[in-house]
């Protein structure tokens, strides 16, 4: 005797339905039979309604940059993010419309790279890395602090989740990330890529309070923080053209005293690497044992 399961599983057993619920530590929705987890994925907004004719100009600018034009489809889903705050199905469809390809292939890479979001994302994407030595040093419990912080300890604000209205000035969207290439200044945080060094839970929660206050806190180290919208226009390669305004929007000093201290003492001590020296080959057997 048989009996039904709830979802597929290896086994006899038929299933009561043929898909299970994603949950909630999900970075993509993508279309799904239930109605009330696709809603909002597709809108009936035409996209001439959403991408202006300077948007349509950019993605223009972006194809010539490259012989092949969709080499420019990376950029350009970074350019409908600066648009919308995250990657709609509109956003999809603008894009292969732009580059002459499918929307399934679009998909496929929007899909496939964490960075581009398929949810509204807030103001300012909060982004705090959990890896391994980040977490020995505190990330996992800044991660925890600012979860309930930003949300309840009752519901604590989920990764991709954000607190307040998504687009909407002092929104937050809060995600754990991995490696952020800053192990000599862990644990760190990311707001719109920007770093912030050496946090606490304390810092940390510093740090989001003047974000939903409107305020703009300096990194550590780099440019002046932007909006996520405004980060991802960079993203998509466009900066002011005025080059004082570049210098005071854009560049900024990325290295730390932390970073290049391994480099300093080499210096002062003469270290050098080895050079590399030439070593021959071994010789391999060939399929009938015969070296050659």
């Amino acid at each position: 005797m048989t009996s039904s399961t709830a979802v597929p599983e290896p086994g006899p057993n038929a299933a009561d339905r043929t898909h299970a619920a994603a949950g909630g530590d999900v970075d993509v929705i993508a279309i799904a039979p239930d109605p009330e987890v696709a809603a909002g994925i597709i809108e009936d907004t035409p996209l001439e309604d959403i991408f202006d004719e300077g948007v349509v100009a950019r993605a223009q600018d972006l194809i010539a940059r490259y012989p092949v034009s969709r080499s420019a489809l990376l950029p350009m889903l970074h350019l409908v993010q600066s648009v919308q705050g995250y990657v709609s199905q509109e956003g999809i469809a603008f894009c292969a419309k732009q580059l002459e390809l499918s929307d399934a292939e679009v998909s496929a890479v929007a899909t496939f790279y964490t960075m581009y979001k398929r949810k509204p994302c807030g103001e300012h994407l909060v982004s705090v890395c959990t890896n391994t030595l980040c977490a020995a040093m505190g990330g996992d419990a800044i991660y925890k602090k600012l979860q309930t912080h930003l949300g309840s300890e009752e519901k604590p604000l989920g990764h991709n989740e954000t607190a307040g209205t998504p687009n909407e000035p002092g929104s937050i969207t809060l995600e754990h990330a991995e490696c952020l290439a800053a192990c000599d200044l862990a644990p760190v945080i990311q707001v719109n890529y920007e770093y912030f060094d050496n946090q606490t839970e304390d810092k940390a929660v510093a740090l989001v309070d003047a974000l939903q206050a409107g305020k703009k806190p300096a990194p550590t180290r780099g440019a002046p923080l932007s909006s996520f919208k405004g980060a991802e226009l960079q993203l998509a390669g466009f900066f002011p053209e005025d080059e004082r305004q570049y210098r005071t929007d854009v560049d900024g000093p990325s290295q730390a005293v932390e970073t290049l201290r391994g480099a300093q003492i080499a210096q002062e001590r003469g270290w050098v690497a080895p050079v590399a020296q030439d070593v021959p080959l071994p010789t391999l057997p060939d399929k009938e044992g015969e070296k050659k």
